[in-house]
C-alpha cells in the first residue's frame, strides 16, 4: 500500500519539519506547497508575484491556484508509490477536490498535529529561514543531529544543508502570525472535522521535542496504514 500522508496543523505546529523527516526515511517525496509557491515567489513567475502579497498579509492563496498546483504534483511518477502533503489541503473545499484527486489510488492517512496558541506565537516569532532553499533552521539537518547544532546554525545565519543566509519571513512577525492562527481557525481547523470521522485520522501532541513529535507521527501512521490496509484499503 502507497503511504499517502496528509499533514495537518497550525503555522507553527511543526508540519514541515516533520514532512521533511518522514519523508526522508520512507524514500517518498514531501509535496509541500508552501515550498512549490517560495520557489515561484523567488522565479518572479505570474503565479508568484500574485502569490507574494497574500502571503506577506498572512492570508491564504485561492483554491483554484492551489488545487492546480497540486494536481500537477500528484500526477508525476514519483508520487505514485506514496507522499506527504504540507500544506495542503488548508481548506474543506481543496479536502474534496483533493478527494477527486485521490480516486483509484490508496486512502489518504490524516495527521494532525496539535499546539497551543501560546507556543505558536513563540515559535514563529523566532523562526529562521534560509534565504537560497527555503528550509527553516530545524529542517536544514539531518533527524539524528542535536538540537545544540539547529542552536549554532541559528548564531552563525547560515543554512546547514546549502549554507545560504538564515532570516526571518517577512510572514513570522508577531502581528501577521496572529493574523495567520485567525485565519486558520477560521478556514483551515475545519477540516480536522472533516477528516476526524475517517478511520484514518489521528491527532498527535506537537508541543514536545522534534525527535518525540517523529516517534509519535510514525506509530500513528503504521497504526493508520495497518488500519486501512486490513479494511481492504479505504478509498478516499
Amino acid at each position: 500500500m502507497a503511504l499517502n500522508v496528509i499533514m495537518l496543523g497550525p503555522p507553527g505546529a511543526g508540519k514541515g519539519t516533520q514532512a521533511e523527516r518522514y519523508a526522508r526515511v520512507r524514500g517518498i517525496p514531501k509535496i509541500s506547497t508552501g515550498d512549490m509557491l517560495r520557489d515561484a515567489v523567488r522565479a518572479g513567475t505570474e503565479i508568484g508575484l500574485r502569490a507574494k502579497s497574500i502571503m506577506d498579509r498572512g492570508d491564504l492563496v485561492s483554491d483554484d491556484v492551489m488545487i492546480g498546483i497540486v494536481r500537477e504534483r500528484l500526477a508525476r511518477a514519483d508520487a505514485r508509490k506514496g507522499f506527504v502533503l504540507d500544506g495542503f489541503p488548508r481548506t474543506v473545499a481543496q479536502a474534496a477536490e483533493l478527494d477527486r484527486l485521490m480516486a483509484g489510488r490508496d486512502p489518504l492517512l490524516v495527521i494532525d498535529i496539535a499546539v497551543p496558541d501560546a507556543e505558536l506565537v513563540r515559535r514563529l516569532a523566532s523562526r529562521m529561514i534560509c534565504e537560497d532553499c527555503g528550509a527553516t533552521a530545524d529542517d536544514s539537518t539531518e533527524p539524528e543531529e542535536s538540537a545544540s547544532k539547529v542552536g549554532r546554525q541559528a548564531e552563525v545565519g547560515r543554512c546547514g544543508r546549502c549554507g545560504g543566509r538564515l532570516k526571518q519571513r517577512a510572514d513570522d512577525n508577531e502581528q501577521v502570525v496572529r493574523e495567520r492562527l485567525r485565519v486558520y481557525r477560521r478556514d483551515t481547523k475545519p477540516l480536522v472535522e472533516y477528516y476526524r470521522v475517517r478511520p484514518t485520522f489521528r491527532s498527535i501532541n506537537g508541543a514536545q521535542s522534534p525527535d518525540l513529535v517523529a516517534a509519535e507521527l510514525a506509530s500513528a501512521i503504521e497504526a493508520v496504514g495497518n488500519g486501512a490496509g486490513r479494511q481492504g484499503g479505504i478509498r478516499s
